[in-house]
């Protein structure tokens, strides 16, 4: 599932589409991911280091993360990831990050920091945190780099797309 989304990550942004909109091929293709992953929980609970390895639990991780038309889906995995993170198979980080990216399709300002978005005016930019002032010791809390960091990484990246 990994590898085909990001086949068609890299086919849409070679065209040109992969920021235009959420493209009708990535919202098929998430949705049917997201189907399979909710299987899997419901068979394995979430798919971490110990059950499926390293690159299984990136696969689903990243499933995760793309499953954005499904918000049961990220909300269950909230408490999936919790009780994986207690037997240290999923990183704090992990969980961070689920969380803001739920706070953001629900329009709510994020927790850690780790969302981006384009503003109105086009300009790439972190989405609002809540407590903005305490986000550094927050990020530092559950392992992630200083906000600066990530957001000169996002930035990068973004334009290599």
């Amino acid at each position: 599932m990994a590898m085909a989304d990001q086949a068609v990550r890299a086919d849409l942004a070679d065209g040109g589409d992969l920021w235009v909109s959420y493209h009708p091929r990535l919202v098929a293709l998430h949705g049917r991911h997201a189907a399979r992953l909710s299987q899997i929980l419901d068979e394995v609970g979430w798919p971490g280091r110990a059950v499926v390895g390293e690159a299984g639990s990136r696969a689903a991780w990243l499933v995760l993360q793309h499953a954005v038309a499904d918000p049961a889906l990220a909300r269950r995995c909230v408490t999936a990831l919790g009780g994986a993170m207690a037997r240290g198979d999923v990183t704090p980080s992990e969980l961070a990050v689920l969380v803001d990216r739920i706070r953001f399709f629900e329009g709510r300002p994020q927790v850690y920091g780790t969302q981006m978005d384009f503003d109105e005016n086009g300009s790439f930019t972190c989405w609002p945190i809540e407590d903005a002032a305490g986000v550094a010791a927050r990020r530092k809390a559950v392992g992630l780099p200083l906000l600066a960091a990530q957001m000169a990484k996002a930035r990068a990246d973004l334009s290599q797309d």
